[in-house]
């Protein structure tokens, strides 16, 4: 291997819950009415450098979990699951396929399973998110980029 050759290593340093919050502010007439939910999920994905260390990164996948019950809000539950990851040895375009992918598909069980976790304690029943293919939305948001990079010229 050439000087100028760096092997390429994609390591999990640590996985944990950066931030978390239930909501639940129709308690405890909520637990009166009738259970048809409506369900709406919002992700989001933050990037941060750590200082001194080029190799070394903090995604954090934030999942926000809002159940209504016709008009009124049944619960919030928002969890913020962040970890640190060494990626050495890859080009721009393979990080951000990993920041943008790879590690929301890692992030996601743990997050997927507090949700779980804390509507339960809440005292709903639990919440099972299905599967995100992270893959297809990074493909979706890459899709939209060239669409309006085109649109711009």
């Amino acid at each position: 291997m050439s000087e100028q050759q760096v092997e390429q290593q994609f390591e999990i340093n640590r996985i944990y819950i950066k931030d978390v919050s239930v909501e639940t502010p129709n308690t405890p007439e909520v637990f009166t009415w009738d259970w048809e939910p409506e369900l709406n999920v919002n992700l989001a994905n933050a990037i941060t450098e750590l200082e001194g260390e080029s190799d070394l990164v903090e995604v954090a996948l934030t999942l926000t979990v809002t159940v209504m019950l016709g008009e009124k809000t049944a619960y919030v539950v928002e969890v913020e699951q962040a970890g640190i990851f060494t990626m050495t040895g890859f080009d721009d375009e393979h990080k951000a396929y990993l920041i943008g992918a790879m590690i929301p598909n890692i992030l996601f069980p743990y997050a997927r399973e507090t949700i779980s976790s804390l509507t339960q304690k809440a005292g709903f029943p639990p919440m099972l998110l299905n599967p995100i293919d992270f893959n297809a939305l990074y493909h979706q948001h890459l899709q939209e980029q060239a669409g309006e990079e085109a649109a711009a010229e």
